[in-house]
C-alpha cells in the first residue's frame, strides 16, 4: 500500500512537472493526487510503517483506554480523520492568509497605489532593475515572510517589465532571493518560524547565522546574470484611460503595506496565526476600500471593492497548493517521510550531508513536513537550542525550495500568479537557484569551522 501512494504520489508529480505537454492543467493533477493518496491509504488498513511511526505511537497515547475497544480497521480509520483534520487546519491556515494577502495587494493594485513606486524607478536597464528588486525582496521577506513578499513584488514587475519572458525571468529570481531573505529570520519563512516555536533556534542566533549565507545565495545568481542577462524590458502600451482614483492609491498603499507589516507583530503580541493578522489587515482595507471615491457612481465604485479584488486572485493556485500540500502530508502521516530521514541518518551518519540533502528535497517534497521530521528525529536533549544542525537545517530547507517552481509557498504563488511553467522555471531558473544554494551552504559551513 505505502509503495503505490509513493507510486501515485510520483506519477502525479511528472503530471504537474508535464502540465502543458499532456494539457492537463496542474491543479487538476494536484488535487487527483492527494485525493487518490488518502483514499489508498484509508481503504488498505495500516501499515507496518504507520504503526511503528511515532504519530501512530502518540494517537494511541492520546486516545488512552478508549484504544482498547477498538478493532485495528477503526483504529485506522479514526487515525486517517485525525490526520486529515491536522493537515486540513494547517493548511487552511496558510491558504486564508494567501488570499487574505492576494487580495489585499489587489486592492492596492486597483486604486493604483503600486505607482507610488513604480514612478520612482526610471531605470530601463534591465540588469540595475534586477538587482534593485532582488535585493528589496531579500530583505522585505526577513520584515513580512517569503510568500507575501514575492506576491508584492510579483504584482510590482507586472507594472515595470511589460516584456512577458523578461518578466517571468524577474519573477523566478524574486522566488530565489526571497526564500534567502526569508531563511534568516524566524518570522520570513514557514520552517523558520517552526524551528523558531519548538525551541530549537532562537532569534538572534538565526539572524547571525544565516544573515551572511542568505546573502550570499541571492547575491551569487544575480553576479553570474550581471554579465550574461539579455534582453529588454519592453514597452507599454498607452491605453489612453485616465485613472480616476490615482489620488487615493498613496492612501491604500500606506494602509496595505502597514496590514502586511503588522502580521508578525500581531502574532508576536496576541500569539494567534499569522492568517488572523492577515484577516485583521484586509478587514481595515476593505473598510477603507469602502469610505473612499464618494463621487463614483455605484457601477464605477464596484471596480474599487474588495469584492471585485476577490474575483481577480487566482484561485486555482489556491487550490493547487491545497492539494500538493495534502498529497505530501498523506507520506507525512503513514510515516515514510519519517522513515526516509532516519535512513538517511542511518546510512550517511554526517549531519552537514543529511541536511543538505534534506534542503535538496525540499525542492520535490514541502519542507514544511521535512522539517517536522527532522525536528522528530534529532531532539534537544542531543542537539540543545542553536545547535549547528538546527541553524543549518534553517538556511537549506529556506533556501533549497527555490530549485524547483514547486518547492516552496514563494514558489507556488509565483507561479500561479504569472503562469510559469515547471519546465520553463526548470531550464531558466533552477541552475541559478542551485548555483546560489550551494554557495551560500558552503559559507555556512565554512563560518561554522571559524
Amino acid at each position: 500500500m505505502e509503495f503505490l501512494i509513493i507510486i501515485i504520489f510520483v506519477v502525479g508529480y511528472l503530471a504537474i512537472a508535464l502540465e502543458h505537454p499532456i494539457k492537463i492543467d496542474k491543479t487538476a493533477s494536484a488535487l487527483l493526487t492527494a485525493v487518490i493518496c488518502w483514499t489508498i491509504f484509508t481503504v488498505s488498513g495500516a501499515t507496518e510503517t504507520q504503526l511503528s511511526s511515532q504519530k501512530y505511537m502518540d494517537f494511541i497515547h492520546e486516545l488512552g483506554e478508549k484504544a482498547a475497544l477498538l478493532s485495528a480497521g477503526e483504529l485506522h480509520l479514526e487515525f486517517v480523520e485525525e490526520q486529515l483534520g491536522h493537515h486540513l487546519n494547517e493548511i487552511a491556515q496558510i491558504l486564508f492568509f494567501l488570499i487574505g494577502a492576494m487580495t489585499i495587494v489587489e486592492l492596492v493594485d486597483a486604486h493604483h497605489g503600486f505607482k507610488f513606486i513604480t514612478n520612482r524607478i526610471k531605470t530601463k536597464n534591465p540588469i540595475v532593475l534586477l538587482w534593485v528588486v532582488c535585493l528589496v525582496a531579500f530583505f522585505f521577506s526577513a520584515v513580512l515572510d517569503n510568500l507575501t513578499t514575492t506576491i508584492v513584488m510579483v504584482s510590482l514587475i507586472r507594472k515595470l517589465i511589460p516584456d512577458k519572458e523578461m518578466r517571468l525571468f524577474f519573477a523566478g529570481m524574486i522566488v530565489i532571493a526571497a526564500n534567502a531573505g526569508g531563511s534568516w529570520s524566524p518570522i520570513g519563512d514557514v520552517t523558520t518560524t517552526m524551528l523558531w516555536i519548538g525551541g530549537q533556534i532562537s532569534a538572534a542566533s538565526i539572524m547571525k547565522s544565516i544573515i551572511i549565507p542568505g546573502i550570499v545565495c541571492a547575491v551569487v545568481p544575480l553576479l553570474y546574470l550581471t554579465f550574461t542577462l539579455k534582453g529588454t524590458l519592453g514597452e507599454f502600451k498607452d491605453s489612453g484611460k485616465s485613472e480616476k482614483t490615482a489620488g487615493n492609491g498613496n492612501l491604500m498603499l500606506a494602509i496595505g503595506v502597514g496590514a502586511l507589516i503588522s502580521v508578525p507583530i500581531f502574532k508576536t503580541v496576541t500569539h494567534l496565526p499569522p492568517y488572523m493578522g492577515m484577516l485583521l489587515g484586509l478587514g481595515v482595507l476593505w473598510v477603507v476600500s469602502e469610505l473612499i471615491n464618494p463621487d463614483l457612481d455605484e457601477a464605477e465604485r464596484k471596480n474599487y471593492t474588495a469584492g471585485h479584488a476577490l474575483t481577480k486572485i487566482d484561485l486555482p493556485s489556491v487550490l493547487f497548493f491545497l492539494g500538493i500540500l495534502l498529497a505530501v502530508g498523506s507520506l507525512q502521516s503513514m510515516g515514510t517521510l519519517a522513515n526516509f530521514a532516519g535512513y538517511l541518518n542511518t546510512t550517511i551518519g554526517d549531519n552537514r550531508i543529511i541536511i543538505t540533502l534534506i534542503g535538496l528535497l525540499s525542492a520535490i517534497v514541502d519542507n514544511v513536513p521535512l522539517v517536522a521530521a527532522s525536528m522528530g528525529m534529532y531532539s534537544l536533549e542531543a542537539y540543545p537550542m542553536d545547535d549547528f544542525i538546527w541553524t543549518y537545517l534553517a538556511y537549506c530547507a529556506g533556501t533549497g525550495g527555490s530549485i524547483l517552481i514547486i518547492g516552496s509557498a514563494a514558489g507556488v504563488a509565483a507561479m500561479g500568479m504569472e503562469k510559469i511553467e515547471f519546465g520553463w522555471y526548470l531550464k531558466r531558473i533552477s541552475l541559478l537557484a542551485a548555483l546560489g544554494y550551494f554557495a551560500g551552504a558552503g559559507v555556512y559551513l565554512l563560518m561554522a569551522q571559524l
